[in-house]
């Protein structure tokens, strides 16, 4: 991967956020299969080039997703991944959010930093006024992680998700634009 600073959308003072591509199947695919044991039970990305085309094609291509590879300024990596699914206009100007980091970059503030970059490009260029990250309750990282990032509990639904072969509970987590992430998140 190319650390060229022209590729990304935007950057902060580690990380740089990008589109996802095509080209970037080999790499995603091989991250995702050396954090295995990092995402299981909570999410399972995709970790062959056919299933990360499957998946890669909306978020390149669906006006109601948004798909930002977090890649890593000094190399170009990528360290993780932050989606905006279920974007609605209107009186709503929502998304939900999906996101991992890749098991080398875990622990070392990458994904932090990532997600506020998102929070600023989803509240500022694409107009929206709310996000919702929805998490299982044992995933304490990612509520870790929303916590930092300024996001508030706002509920919790059971069996709400399909994922990884059973219904899993979820909190709602939330953030709206006039409580913005705090500054260096």
């Amino acid at each position: 991967m190319s650390g060229d600073l022209g590729r990304y959308l935007v950057t902060g003072s580690r990380v740089g956020l990008r589109p996802f591509t095509a080209e970037d199947a080999e790499e995603f695919t091989a991250r995702a299969r050396e954090s295995r044991e990092l995402h299981v039970p909570w999410l399972y990305p995709p970790q062959t080039v056919d299933t990360y085309a499957t998946y890669s094609r909306p978020l390149m291509e669906d006006p109601a997703r948004e798909g930002f590879l977090v890649c890593e300024r000094d190399g170009g990596g990528i360290a993780g991944f932050v989606n905006i699914n279920n974007i609605v206009r209107g009186a709503f100007l929502s998304g939900a959010l999906g996101y991992g980091a890749f098991a080398h970059a875990a622990g070392r503030g990458l994904l932090t930093e990532g997600l506020g970059l998102v929070l600023g490009h989803a509240f500022g260029p694409l107009g929206l006024h709310r996000l919702e990250a929805n998490i299982q309750p044992g995933n304490t990282a990612s509520r870790a992680l929303v916590r930092r990032a300024g996001f508030r509990l706002e509920g919790f639904s059971p069996a709400m998700l399909f994922i990884g072969g059973a219904w899993r509970d979820h909190e709602r987590w939330a953030i709206t634009a006039d409580r913005p992430a705090p500054a260096g998140t």
